[in-house]
């Protein structure tokens, strides 16, 4: 009995496991963050180049 409560105590106290969660938490944010960055930089480079072919388009030339 006395071998499996410490067992059980040893593997409470591992803290292994523990920093693989929180490497794998850290690394989720940051693809997310780097997902939604990407995301806004495309739509807004892609509006600004669509103002940019809009104001190609209106020039007329002699």
């Amino acid at each position: 009995m006395k071998k499996a409560l410490d067992l059980i105590r040893a593997f409470v106290l591992e803290e292994d496991g523990v920093t693989a969660i929180e490497y794998g938490l850290l690394a989720g944010l940051i693809a997310v963050s780097i997902i939604g960055g990407a995301t806004a930089l495309g739509e807004g480079l892609g509006q600004f180049f669509t103002g940019i072919g809009n104001w190609f388009g209106a020039v007329t030339l002699p």
